[in-house]
């Protein structure tokens, strides 16, 4: 095996352009308020009555789980380094197909990118989208500096339509006033809006960055806070406009292979609040090969659902080691079906709940058990970026990593893939093989390691000839 909510296929469409109204949000560096800026935008521009399309530049599980909660569509991911041109523009016309605005947030500072030359930056999916940014400037302690850095962003590569500029921890109108007139003189950009210091635009944080949609019901009201204050103060109708004024793009290729036309396996995805961290487009791949997406939940759900194989992504396990752990009898069920030869597919958070047992904070909590190692948290973070990994056929596949724990007492097992770029579980590997199961730190996105799905709903298809059930008790 080279392991390499709402359905949606890749299909042609029907028309040679199409239009989609779309924009940028970018920003000068991290942690400028690009997020709060999107995350309010959308909501805002919901409430008017528009079908708002969210995307979010990088990978990343987190800021979408905000923006599709704000915008109410399934907000996509877009990453060069992943999916490359073709696919970031395929996976953005499939998206917009059906919405009157698309919002791409990006990451990072607009030109950032793991390269000097920028290829992986969100300067060049507009260059690919050919899409309006607009620019998000942190003004804290600014005033006539801002024309130097705003002329500075506009002419470092004058071929990105840097629409206009928002500004962000604006302390008054004197500030304000100040602000744009600088921009006014020196710099001809239009000002869309400016965001007054409020502690109702922070958005709350955890150890690996914001907080997801699904485990905080304070999700709702802090969206709603924040799209009030971007009404307030942001030239909504102008970014309309803006997002209206882009050139039509041509429409995106058909699929190479098309789907299977009936569901034969069924997969079990957990999705809770333990585990979130999914691609909509693994989905949409798993069921293109012939899958039925079962969701269960780790936490609540007493007994494993009647399924084929397990694909269990990402998320906070360790949060939630307590409730895992009591949560004894599904443990078991899953426990079984895995030694009984159940194929499984786990990235991240899934090969924690896979391992014995997981220590954070001088506790230690029991977890599936299947897997010959314990998982260590840690304050500092162990892999961060992007990775590489080829398996035996040297066939490359491409992710990310992100992740405050480490593999302990590991024992003798094998590895399906070789770390290229990245870290794995110990620097040079990653993927431990069990029986039929792949358990890796790397989380892959189906767009940039096609054949994963194929062959892992193969794998579970030619395991459940062999096999009428997974619940034998060991």
């Amino acid at each position: 095996m080279s392991i390499g909510i709402k359905e949606q296929s890749n299909q042609k469409m029907q028309s040679e352009f199409i239009i989609a109204p779309r924009i940028i949000i970018s920003a000068a560096h991290g942690r400028s308020g690009k997020t709060t800026v999107s995350i309010g935008l959308s909501a805002a521009l919901a409430k008017k009555g528009l079908n708002v399309q969210p995307f979010k530049k990088g990978p990343d599980y987190i800021d979408p789980s905000w923006l599709t909660a704000a915008a109410g569509n399934y907000c996509r991911n877009l990453d060069l380094f992943m999916m490359g041109q073709g696919g970031v523009r395929n996976t953005f016309l499939t998206g917009s197909r059906s919405a009157d605005i698309s919002i791409i947030e990006g990451n990072k500072g607009l030109y950032d990118s793991i390269d000097i030359e920028g290829e992986n930056s969100t300067a060049n999916i507009a260059r690919i989208l050919n899409c309006p940014v607009i620019l998000v400037i942190d003004s804290a302690r600014m005033t006539r500096s801002i024309a130097a850095l705003v002329n500075g962003y506009k002419n470092f590569e004058p071929d990105i339509n840097i629409a206009g500029v928002i500004l962000n921890n604006v302390s008054g109108s004197r500030h304000e006033a100040k602000l744009r007139a600088a921009l006014e003189r020196y710099c001809q950009i239009e000002v869309l809006g400016c965001l007054p210091r409020s502690s109702q635009l922070n958005i709350p944080e955890r150890h690996l960055g914001l907080i997801p949609q699904k485990e905080d019901s304070e999700l709702i009201p802090a969206i709603e806070n924040i799209s009030k204050i971007v009404e307030t103060n942001v030239n909504i109708d102008r970014i309309i406009e803006i997002a209206k004024g882009a050139a039509s793009l041509p429409s995106p290729s058909a699929s190479l292979k098309p789907p299977v036309s009936k569901s034969d396996v069924k997969i079990g995805v957990p999705l809770d609040r333990a585990f979130s961290f999914y691609y909509l487009e693994n989905f949409n791949a798993l069921r293109d090969a012939g899958a039925e997406i079962v969701f269960f939940d780790t936490i609540n759900d007493k007994n494993l659902p009647d399924v084929d194989g397990l694909y269990i992504g990402g998320g906070f396990p360790e949060m939630f080691m307590n409730e895992i752990e009591a949560n004894a009898s599904l443990r078991r069920d899953i426990h079984n079906a895995i030694e009984n030869g159940m194929p499984v597919y786990a990235e991240c958070g899934g090969l924690m709940y896979l391992s014995r047992s997981i220590s954070w904070n001088g506790e230690v909590k029991k977890m599936v058990g299947v897997l010959p190692c314990d998982i260590e948290m840690t304050k500092k973070v162990q892999a961060h970026g992007y990775t590489i990994l080829k398996n035996a056929d040297e066939e490359e596949l491409r992710g990310h990593e992100f992740h405050y724990s480490r593999v302990r007492n590991l024992g003798d097992v094998k590895f399906l893939y070789k770390v290229i770029r990245g870290k794995g579980i110990d620097g040079k590997n990653d993927g431990i093989i069990y029986k039929n199961v792949i358990a890796s730190y790397a989380h892959l996105h189906a767009i940039g390691s096609p054949q994963w799905a194929e062959e892992f709903v193969e794998l579970i298809r030619e395991t459940k000839r062999e096999k009428q059930s997974y619940r034998v008790a060991v």
